[in-house]
C-alpha cells in the first residue's frame, strides 16, 4: 500500500495536492457522517467519533487564508486532527466517555491543544474511548463508553479496537482525519494503533503536557500521536510537545524537544545495534512469523541484531504499578473535577462518581461494573509511605534496572518486539480474547518512549513492531521506526 505522508504534502504546500484544508476537512466531516455510526446488517457501526467541532470548517478556511498569504505555520498547518475525549478543547465538552461529564464544557484548551492550534492544526472533533481510559473495571469491554458506545476495529468491525484510545485508532485507520491524538497510561496508544495497522507513539513522560487532560496517573500518563506514518507522527509530536508550568514533569520538555520530523533518517538503522526482546515474543506463532520477517528487514538495512532473552524481575512491576495507579487516580481525578464547573459537573470526587454510576447503572454498567473505582476509593493519599515506595520501586525496576540495564549490558540503543497479536473478536458476554505478551509494560511504568509501526499482517489483520528506547530518546526511536517503515 502506498504510504500517504501528510507532513510531506503540508510542507510542499497546496500545489502538491488538489485539496485545501477546508476541502479536506469537509470531506472528513462528510465521511464521518456517512460511515461512523451508520449500521447495516453486515456492517455494525464503527463508533469512533463522539462529536465533531461546529467550527472546524471555519478553522480550516482560516488556515487556508494564512497559507495563501504565505503565512503557513509549519508541517501540520491545516491538518484536521481528532482528539481523544479526555482532552479539553474550547469548542466541545470533555466526557471521558462518562455520562457524569456529558455537560463538561470547560471552555479551555489543554496546553497540548493550544500548542497544536499555534502550529496551525484544525481541531476536527473528539474520539470515543474506553470509558475513564479503561480504568473502571477489572473486566471491561475495551473500547466501550456510555457516551460513545462500542468502538470497533476499522479493519474488521467484528473485532475489538483495543483501548483506551480505541476511537482515535479506528478513526485514523478509517480515514476520518489526517491524524488523531490518543493518551496512554499503559498500552492505550500502542495497542489500538497496532491492531488498526497504524502508527502510534507514546513519548517520554514529560515531553507533552498533561494539564486539562482527565488523568489516571501523574507518573505514567502522556498524550501521543496516532497517524498513518512515522513521518506524520513526528510532525504532530513536534507541534504537541513543550514545557508547561502547571505540569512539573514537563520542566525539561522545551530543552529536550526537537524538530522530530527533520530528525528522521532512512539510514537510521545502518550499523545500529538493536536488542531483540525475545522475552516479549513467543505468545502467538503467526505473529512471531511476521516478526521474524521484520527482523530480516532490520538486518537488511544494516542493523546489528542482538538477542535479549530475559528481563529480570519484570513480573514484579505490575503489582507495584497497580498500587501506584489507584492512589494517583483518586487524587488526580479529584483535582481535575475541582477545576470543572460544579453547575455542569455534579460529581466532585471518586466517591461521587461511584454513586453516580450506581444511580445510572442501566446506562453506565450494562456490560461491566466498577471494581477498580471501588478499590481505588479506599486508597490513601499521595504522601502515603507505601505508595511512595511502590512508585520508586516500580520505576527503578522498569527503568534504570530494567530497560536501561538491558540496553547497556547488550550494547544496544533500542529494544524491538512484536507489539501484540492481531485484534480479537468482540465478545460482550465473556469479554476476553487478548493474547498476552509484548513489550509495553516496562516503558509505560518507566515513562520511556515506545513506538509501534505496522510490520505486516496475520490472515489480513495487522500486527505491529514495537521499538522502545530510554528516556528522552524519542527522536532516535522515531527515526528507527521511520527507517524500518521506509524500507520494508
Amino acid at each position: 500500500m502506498k504510504l500517504i505522508y501528510i507532513a510531506a504534502l503540508a510542507m510542499a504546500g497546496t500545489a502538491a495536492h488538489a485539496e485545501t484544508s477546508a476541502e479536506r476537512t469537509a470531506a472528513y466531516l462528510k465521511k464521518i457522517a456517512a460511515e461512523d455510526r451508520v449500521e447495516a446488517p453486515s456492517k455494525p457501526p464503527l463508533n469512533s467519533v463522539i462529536a465533531v467541532s461546529p467550527v472546524a470548517l471555519d478553522q480550516a478556511r482560516a488556515r487556508d487564508a494564512e497559507r495563501k498569504a504565505g503565512k503557513a505555520r509549519g508541517p501540520v498547518h491545516g491538518w484536521a486532527v481528532l482528539l481523544k475525549d479526555n482532552i479539553d478543547s474550547t469548542e466541545l465538552p470533555t466526557t471521558a466517555g462518562s455520562l457524569a461529564l456529558k455537560d463538561n464544557m470547560t471552555g479551555r484548551d489543554a496546553p497540548l491543544v493550544a500548542n497544536l492550534r499555534k502550529a496551525g492544526v484544525v481541531i476536527l472533533g473528539k474520539t470515543n474511548l474506553s470509558e475513564w481510559a479503561n480504568f473502571r473495571s477489572t473486566s471491561s469491554l475495551s473500547g466501550w463508553s456510555a457516551v460513545g458506545g462500542l468502538s470497533r476495529n476499522a479493519r474488521d468491525r467484528l473485532r475489538n479496537a483495543c483501548g483506551s484510545s480505541s476511537g482515535s485508532g479506528a478513526a485514523v485507520a478509517a480515514g476520518f482525519a489526517d491524524a488523531a491524538v490518543g493518551t496512554e497510561t499503559n498500552g492505550s496508544v500502542i495497542c489500538p494503533a497496532a491492531v488498526e495497522g497504524i502508527v502510534g507513539f507514546k513519548p517520554t513522560v514529560g515531553l507533552v503536557s498533561r494539564t486539562h487532560v482527565v488523568p489516571i496517573s501523574v507518573s505514567q500518563d502522556t498524550a501521543g500521536p496516532m497517524t498513518r506514518t512515522v513521518s506524520d507522527a513526528a510532525a504532530l509530536l513536534t507541534a504537541m510537545a513543550g514545557s508547561d508550568p502547571a505540569d512539573p514533569a514537563t520542566a525539561q520538555a522545551d530543552a529536550r524537544k526537537t524538530d522530530f520530523l527533520a530528525a528522521l533518517s532512512k539510514d537510521a538503522l545502518k550499523r545500529t545495534r538493536i536488542g531483540v526482546a525475545r522475552y516479549a515474543a513467543g505468545f502467538h506463532p503467526e505473529t512471531d512469523a511476521v516478526f521474524e520477517k521484520a527482523l530480516a528487514t532490520l538486518k537488511a538495512q544494516g542493523a546489528v541484531l542482538v538477542d535479549v532473552k530475559d528481563f529480570p524481575r519484570r513480573r514484579e512491576i505490575s503489582p507495584l504499578e497497580n498500587r501506584v495507579l489507584c492512589v494517583e487516580f483518586k487524587a488526580g481525578l479529584a483535582a481535575y473535577l475541582a477545576s470543572t464547573d460544579p453547575a455542569k459537573v455534579k460529581v466532585r470526587n471518586l466517591t461521587d462518581l461511584i454513586a453516580f454510576n450506581k444511580a445510572h447503572a442501566a446506562q453506565e454498567m450494562p456490560l461491566f461494573a466498577q471494581e477498580l473505582f471501588e478499590i481505588c476509593d479506599r486508597a490513601k493519599g499521595l504522601d502515603d509511605a507505601d505508595y511512595l515506595k511502590a512508585k520508586a520501586d516500580a520505576h527503578r525496576i522498569a527503568g534504570p534496572e530494567g530497560i536501561d540495564a538491558l540496553l547497556k549490558q547488550n550494547d544496544v540503543v533500542a529494544l524491538v518486539a512484536p507489539t501484540m497479536a492481531p485484534a480479537y473478536l468482540i465478545d460482550p458476554v465473556l469479554r476476553g480474547g487478548y493474547v498476552g505478551g509484548g513489550i509495553g509494560g516496562p516503558p509505560a511504568v518507566a515513562g520511556y518512549p515506545h513506538l509501534t509501526v505496522p510490520m505486516g499482517e496475520v490472515q489480513g489483520l495487522p500486527v505491529g513492531l514495537s521499538i522502545v528506547g530510554t528516556a528522552w530518546d524519542d527522536a532516535r526511536v522515531l527515526s528507527l521506526g521511520y527507517a524500518f517503515e521506509a524500507n520494508k
